[in-house]
Parts: C-alpha cells; sequence; structure tokens
C-alpha cells in the first residue's frame, strides 16, 4: 500500500500544531507537568513521546477505518452509545476551557511580551480565526503547515544554546523537591489523556477525511515523533532557566536571555502556535454542534468565541494550573480505551 507522504507530513502538522498550544509553546504546561520534577520529568517526557507517537496513529486510524467525521461518532465507537453521549458533553466543555485557555495565552503574550493589554490580544486572536474560519479545514492546513516547522526549528535552536550553559548535566539529573511529586509519576499519562482527546476534535474529522489507513498512520508517527522533539529540547531548555515557575510565558524568557536576536520572531511563533490550537479547537466544536443545530457556521464560532472570551479573562496561569491537571486525569479512560481497541482497517 502506497503512502501519500505529502498528505502524512500534513496530517502530522495539523497534529503537531493542534497538541502544541498556549501551554505546550509557552512552556507552561511543560513546567506544570514535567520540568517542576527534574530528572523524574524527563523520564516523563520519553513516556508521553511513546504515548503520543502510537496513540496519536491509532486514534486517527481508528477515525479513517469507521469513516467518523467528528470526535461524537469517535467517542461513541470507544464508549458507546450511552456512555459515548455523556463523554461527548465533557468533551464539549472540555473544548470550551482550553480554547479559553488558549486565548488567555494569547492575551499574556500580548500583555507580557509587547506590553499591550491582553484584551487586545483576545480580539485581535479571535478577529484572526475568524478570517481562517471563513476558509475551513484548507485554512487549518495552511497555519499548521507554516508554523509547526518554525516552532520546531526554534526548538532544537533553544536546546543547542541551552547545552553549552554551564551546569547543563547536573541540572538533568537533578531532582527538586515536589509536594506534589506523586504527579510525576501520572503526569506523562495525564498529560497525553488530555492532549490526545481534545485533539480528536481535529484530527478525527481529518483522518476520515483522509482516508488512507497507511497516509494516516505514517501522519501521526511523524507528527508523534516531531512533539517528542519539541518536548525533550523543550524541558532541557527549561532546566537551565532559573525560577522557570514563575513565569507566564518562560520559553520567550529563555530566547530573550540566550538569543535576543531572535526573540521577536520567536514570540511570533510562539503567538502562531497558540492561534493553531484555537482555530483546531473551534473548527472541532462548530463541526460538533453543527450537528445538532442547524445555524450558520460563522455564527455558531461566534458564539463560542463569546463564551470563551469570557472564561479567559481569568490569570492565565491560575487557568492553565488548575484546568489542564483536572481534564488530563477525565481524559484517563479514553485513553485506556483507546489502547484496548483494535483499528481494524478498510481494505483498499
Amino acid at each position: 500500500m502506497k503512502t501519500n507522504w505529502g498528505a502524512a507530513f500534513q496530517i502530522a502538522a495539523v497534529y503537531v500544531g493542534t497538541v502544541v498550544g498556549a501551554g505546550f509553546a509557552t512552556g507552561r504546561e511543560i513546567v506544570e507537568f514535567f520540568s517542576r520534577f527534574g530528572l523524574f520529568g524527563l523520564i516523563g517526557v520519553f513516556m508521553a513521546g511513546y504515548i503520543l507517537t502510537y496513540m496519536g496513529a491509532k486514534l486517527m486510524r481508528i477515525a479513517a477505518a469507521i469513516g467518523a467525521s467528528s470526535y461524537e461518532e469517535m467517542n461513541v465507537h470507544l464508549f458507546g452509545s450511552f456512555f459515548g453521549r455523556i463523554i461527548n458533553i465533557m468533551m464539549l466543555f472540555m473544548l470550551l476551557g482550553v480554547c479559553a485557555v488558549m486565548l488567555s495565552g494569547a492575551g499574556a503574550v500580548f500583555e507580557e511580551q509587547l506590553g499591550l493589554t491582553k484584551s487586545l490580544g483576545i480580539f485581535i486572536t479571535i478577529a484572526l480565526s475568524l478570517a481562517v474560519m471563513v476558509v475551513g479545514l484548507k485554512g487549518v492546513f495552511a497555519v499548521n503547515t507554516f508554523v509547526v516547522p518554525m516552532m520546531i526549528l526554534f526548538s532544537l535552536i533553544l536546546f543547542f544554546l541551552s547545552v553549552r550553559l554551564p551546569g547543563f548535566i547536573n541540572q538533568i539529573v537533578f531532582i527538586p523537591f515536589a509536594e506534589d511529586g506523586w504527579k510525576a509519576v501520572i503526569g506523562p499519562f495525564s498529560y497525553t489523556a488530555l492532549n490526545l482527546s481534545l485533539a480528536q476534535a481535529v484530527l478525527v474529522p481529518v483522518a476520515a477525511e483522509m482516508k488512507d489507513d497507511n497516509t494516516v498512520k505514517w501522519g501521526g508517527i511523524l507528527g508523534g515523533i516531531a512533539l517528542t522533539l519539541i518536548l525533550l529540547s523543550s524541558h532541557l531548555t527549561l532546566i537551565m532557566l532559573p525560577g522557570f515557575d514563575t513565569f507566564e510565558i518562560p520559553m520567550a524568557v529563555v530566547m530573550k536571555q540566550l538569543a535576543a536576536g531572535l526573540y521577536w520572531i520567536f514570540v511570533l511563533i510562539v503567538y502562531g502556535e497558540i492561534f493553531t490550537s484555537v482555530i483546531g479547537n473551534i473548527y472541532g466544536l462548530e463541526r460538533q454542534i453543527k450537528k445538532h443545530i442547524k445555524l450558520p457556521s460563522m455564527l455558531i464560532v461566534s458564539f463560542l468565541f463569546l463564551i470563551c472570551y469570557f472564561i479567559s479573562l481569568i490569570d492565565y496561569g491560575t487557568l492553565l494550573s488548575f484546568l489542564y491537571p483536572v481534564f488530563g486525569y477525565i481524559s484517563l479512560v479514553f485513553i485506556i480505551l483507546l489502547w484496548m481497541k483494535p483499528v481494524n482497517p478498510k481494505k483498499r
């Protein structure tokens, strides 16, 4: 069976772009789940990378095999009709919550890095998202295909600059004290469960539209490898920043210290990654709601953004630290059932 490598790379870019949202690109999410646990966090990064690669590919292969047009159909396939509906209602609130985190992250970029107001950043992000939503899935593909390679490049640049700093090896093996150290064990699982359960809002319709099992499988594998690379390089970069857990956007602080000349480009890339996750989540939500409520797409999207806007007014760091771990624990059931479910690809 031939693989359409161009399509596989597009799928990989959408996968990375959906997962690398506000928390990931800014570094806050990596700090919360991994970096604050030192060496145990590094082990967690490798575990998370493997799960994202294997389970991401499996998620999309199942979606293509059953021809699921939305995450609702996928959840019914995994959980059954009754529990699938309950999970879908929870997913709706989770996607809204994460979209609010993304908008809050965009506002934090404008506030902390540009010296502008948080509200201005949020309104600009909403306006740009509405413009991309008019184009549809092609717009989601186009934005991700540009932003994702740039994010990988800048993550590697920061990593190579960090390696040259004194005490790098000592920081890798250092195990700091953490009152909630038990979270280092469950972190890789709750982190990947959260990201995969939310990413399915975009990945399921994308995989179903692509149909070809081999192409979808390699798209998931390539995307998972890229995510592992960004996660690993970001973690090894963040541990070299003193007081990394005190910053809203620690990756930007690192860039300012290590490569000031590239700082503004990096801020733009971070914003771009937040933006891709916003449009990905909203696209998935709009597809889902439209199946039940026959209203114009732009009206649905506008209403969703209105809800997300009010939630996003809460402080970005507070919002992420509270919502992401809670959503991660809820999503653990999803990843266990996904692991147990066979793929059964369609014969072509």
